[in-house]
């Protein structure tokens, strides 16, 4: 067996933990705060996850479909088109609302602040469960080829 499995998983699992923890416990927090501070809490908080995420979910996807060229399990490349899907959801689904989060001053009054956060931690949570699905499928193959 290769390492391939063995870094999908992993890389998986590191994605669905960040993922999960900004959709239950970081956005829900940031959440309390008035839309100033929340705001000025949302952007630089962004900025260090997007590298983090993104990269992790490249590492996973692209393990995963290694794993699958050495073992032909279909499952492979499924858990990896989930991880891998959270790039064009990104750019299609959540960019919009995170190029109009970050063209915004946190000093400025904009009702809409509250509004575009609440909808991006709505769209987040996909980009968790995509993570939570590739992470099972990744486990299901790993557990039948250990």
């Amino acid at each position: 067996m290769t390492l391939l499995p063995i870094i999908a998983l992993i890389a998986a699992a590191f994605f669905t933990g960040a993922a999960g923890y900004i959709t239950f416990v970081e956005h829900p927090a940031r959440l309390q705060l008035e839309d100033g501070p929340l705001l000025a809490q949302w952007q630089p908080s962004y900025a260090r996850a997007l590298p983090i995420q993104s990269g992790l979910a490249i590492v996973g996807g692209v393990c995963g479909l290694g794993a699958w060229y050495f073992s032909r399990d279909w499952l492979w490349i499924a858990g990896s088109v989930a991880l891998l899907a959270n790039w064009p959801f990104t750019v299609l689904a959540i960019m919009p609302t995170n190029k109009r989060l970050k063209a915004i001053r946190p000093d400025q009054t904009e009702p809409e602040i509250r509004t575009l956060l609440l909808s991006w931690g709505k769209l987040h949570s996909v980009r968790t469960m995509l993570g939570l699905g590739s992470t099972l499928l990744f486990a299901w193959c790993f557990a039948g080829t250990a």
